[in-house]
């Protein structure tokens, strides 16, 4: 079945993980995705650790079959050409790709693209129509718009770090890199709707995507701007500031996620941990005195938890319509049956080896009933593309992709 984006032609010039993460989405729903790469150093990323190889994972390159497990991902589904965008004849080339694209994406510190003569008011005036999407770190405007960035730096930035983790500790960061992911996700959707318009109106326009933007607007929905009126902490720990309890709980064999979002899963958890008497309790009936007295709360659920296996725990609770979870290892989550089988944890394949890689990447996350996503080629090798791509996009032939080579340009 043919898929929604088909048709599309997106040239990305995006390096690392926020523009990758985007096009990695359009790629998944049937965009032809370009990779332009610079000739000389190529993308940062392909053979960089940890690496997958003839000998399995491991942090040093150790033959010449190895590849980024970054790369082997975040290029799935893809396309590779490379192409010297600083010199006059490489500009000439990539502006004759742009008269065939739809979109252009790139994630270039502010004011790069308009140095290298590829910002929106340069390709729109080749290609009117064409949809240009810039990711950065804060924005095209605005104080702080030059700023270099990294997720690190963002989470610092927003305030997510200082929210994060257990009270009186130090800052800290999400595992991943959850701006870099963030942005990437909103940068596809910026850019399907941007199609819609153009499909409605002709007209292409230019998207600015911060990474800022992206994180702030999606931890905002916690009022952390009230904590201190409400004499709360910054940092909650597992806790959300509205329920209790709302914790991660020792088990026998492990920890168990649980939480009580409203009055009635309050009163299915007493029941489930034999505790009704608590039922005649003003205090531990009242949402608001749990929140502010959350660790007699938790002392009450942990009494109970302690006592039973995770499997025990998820089983009364499932019962009572608590929610629930156990906290999985990385091992156990690549278990569980969940995720398998909606084709979340596929097998990466690398074009050196031509074999499965010794990891496994995640699969498309959104399940179309009719216009299924998937990335359906590993990613390609550096270049592969080239002529190919200069052929139909560039006009050029191979003997042009050949001198061009030569030459240092592609």
């Amino acid at each position: 079945m043919k898929k929604i984006l088909d048709g599309m032609v997106v040239i990305d010039l995006t390096r690392f993980f926020s523009g990758p993460q985007c096009t990695l989405f359009l790629a998944g729903m049937g965009a032809e995705v370009v990779k332009i790469d610079d000739p000389k150093g190529g993308d940062p990323i392909a053979f960089a650790p940890p690496f997958d190889g003839p000998g399995g994972i491991s942090l040093e390159r150790k033959s010449d079959q190895d590849m980024g497990l970054a790369y082997l991902k975040r290029a799935r589904g893809k396309k590779s050409v490379t192409l010297d965008l600083k010199s006059p004849e490489g500009l000439a080339i990539f502006m004759e790709m742009v008269k065939k694209a739809d979109v252009v994406v790139e994630n270039f510190r502010a004011g790069v693209a308009t140095r290298l003569g590829v910002d929106y008011p340069a390709l729109r005036a080749v290609n009117p129509k064409i949809i240009y999407c810039a990711l950065t770190g804060y924005g095209s405007t605005g104080p702080s718009k030059d700023d270099k960035a990294y997720d690190l730096m963002v989470q610092a930035a927003v305030g997510l770090m200082s929210m994060t983790g257990q009270p009186g500790e130090p800052p800290v960061k999400t595992a991943s890199a959850l701006s870099d992911a963030i942005s990437g996700v909103f940068a596809a959707h910026g850019i399907v709707a941007a199609l819609l318009h153009r499909e409605r109106t002709g007209e292409g326009q230019a998207i600015d995507v911060a990474m800022a933007d992206c994180l702030f607007s999606l931890i905002f929905d916690e009022p952390f701007d009230t904590y201190e009126r409400l004499n709360l902490a910054q940092r909650q720990g597992n806790r959300i500031m509205r329920f209790s309890p709302f914790n991660i709980f020792k088990a026998r064999d492990g920890w168990v996620a649980l939480g009580a979002a409203t009055h009635e899963e309050w009163l299915s958890l007493l029941d489930a941990m034999g505790r009704t008497d608590l039922k005649a309790d003003p205090d531990m009936m009242q949402v608001g005195w749990r929140i502010v007295n959350n660790d007699k709360v938790d002392a009450v659920v942990t009494q109970w938890t302690s006592a039973r296996t995770k499997d025990e725990i998820v089983s009364a609770l499932f019962a009572a319509s608590v929610a629930c979870s156990p906290v999985r290892t990385a091992d156990e989550v690549m278990q569980w049956p969940q995720l398998l089988e909606r084709e979340m944890i596929v097998r990466l394949k690398n074009p050196l080896t031509g074999r499965d890689a010794a990891a496994s990447g995640p699969g498309f996350p959104i399940k179309f009933s009719l216009t299924p996503g998937s990335y359906d080629t590993p990613s390609p090798l550096p270049g592969a593309h080239s002529e190919e791509i200069f052929a139909r996009l560039a006009n050029l032939s191979a003997a042009d992709v050949r001198r061009l080579k030569g030459g240092g340009i592609i």
